[in-house]
């Protein structure tokens, strides 16, 4: 008999969904990609703790902890203290010091487990900044910390570089002073004004192209300090002219939650690599679709991938910053945790008829991983709601 329960629809009615999909099985052994794979992962509040849960939220370490394993073990990097860990919108610097801390830490005990840390200046409050020599101090203090615990480091993009900048020159002093002191190469990190509305005309200018020029000025005079370039703008054009224009040896980290399938893929001549927050929610459904391409079977890539765009899709909705809450959502439908509760009360930035649109697609794409716990904790969400 097939499972079902009753969703609210977003007409104020509520109606019957039965489950169709077919979970993804986890491989004996971590997969090998012929793509680098970067999952963004989310940090499990410990809600019985919280002392101040909007100023500093407490963190279960352990279930933090374990579901990194879990990515790992699915064949991911992953990707430290970035936004999806809730980086400046519930984990301040000294949460994300921890986290980095604790993530290093374990890494070291799993074979072949890797990871980049965030590093960026969200300890200088944006309105605290005066000028371009406080946004260096600030990048070098995290990027300091990142080195000592022996970890590489993500630049994240920078509240208070784009408060005070004036010019594209600007960026590029920061950027070239930070890059010429690292000891590793860096991963770049252009994040679209529909991720975060602080960053709106990042690289000095709000239109495309201009920006464009910035950030190639950038990396062309510090490539042989910069790994790569993850962009998120939600805009599978303006990745491709990136991506066409990065110097050679220099990646593409797509941050695309619409269009990363076809991105991945690439168009024959050239492809992204993958940076994604998405990760974090398939992970599964993307290991296989990865490892299946890297096979050279494209075609299995496609039909375990793209069923999992439209979750994506529907998660990353506007306004985007609080896609964390869906994430997280499906990790405790997939017993990842205990609870559906987010540092910072962040759960309550979505309503229900947005996550009963999360379950129905994230039934079709095939990743409900326990369909039987998965329909328990949703009947039980939505009776929150008065709907049995």
């Amino acid at each position: 008999m097939s499972l079902s329960l009753n969703l609210p629809n977003n007409d104020g009615s509520a109606s019957e969904y039965r489950l169709v999909g077919t979970p993804i099985g986890r491989p004996s052994t971590p997969p090998k990609f012929n793509r680098i794979a970067y999952a963004a992962a989310h940090v499990v509040s410990e809600p019985r703790k919280d002392v101040d849960p909007w100023g500093r939220p407490a963190v279960d370490w352990d279930a933090t902890i374990a579901f990194r394993r879990h990515l790992w073990g699915l064949g991911f990097k992953i990707a430290e203290a970035m936004d999806t860990s809730q980086r400046g919108m519930g984990l301040d610097w000294a949460g994300a010091q921890e986290l980095i801390r604790r993530s290093l830490q374990e890494a070291r005990t799993v074979p072949d487990a890797d990871l980049a840390c965030g590093a960026g200046t969200d300890h200088l409050a944006a309105v605290d900044a005066r000028s371009i020599d406080d946004v260096i101090k600030a990048y070098e203090a995290q990027i300091e910390f990142v080195e000592k615990n022996g970890g590489r480091t993500i630049m994240m993009a920078s509240r208070a570089l784009a408060r005070v900048a004036s010019s594209p020159d600007d960026y590029a002093k920061v950027y070239g002073r930070i890059l010429s002191q690292a000891k590793d190469k860096v991963v770049l990190h252009w994040l679209g004004d529909m991720f975060d509305p602080n960053l709106a005309g990042y690289w000095g200018s709000a239109q495309f192209e201009p920006a464009l020029d910035c950030v190639l000025r950038i990396i062309n005079e510090n490539k042989d300090k910069v790994e790569g370039i993850k962009i998120s703008l939600l805009d599978n054009a303006k990745e491709v002219q990136l991506r066409n224009r990065l110097p050679e040896g220099v990646l593409c980290f797509t941050g695309d939650d619409f269009n990363y399938a076809e991105l991945i893929e690439g168009d024959g001549k050239r492809y992204s690599h993958a940076l994604l927050g998405i990760f974090d929610a398939v992970a599964p459904s993307a290991s296989k679709a990865l490892a299946s391409l890297a096979a050279g079977d494209a075609a299995t890539f496609r039909s375990i991938i793209e069923p999992t765009v439209p979750l994506s899709r529907k998660i990353f909705e506007a306004p985007t910053q609080y896609y964390k809450a869906g994430v997280v959502f499906l990790a405790w439908l997939n017993g990842h945790q205990s609870h559906f509760s987010l540092p910072a009360g962040l759960q309550s930035a979505r309503g229900v008829n947005h996550y009963a649109d999360i379950f129905r697609l994230a039934d079709k794409a095939n990743v409900l991983d326990k369909p039987d716990l998965a329909v328990a904790r949703m009947r039980h969400f939505v009776g929150v709601f008065g709907i049995e």
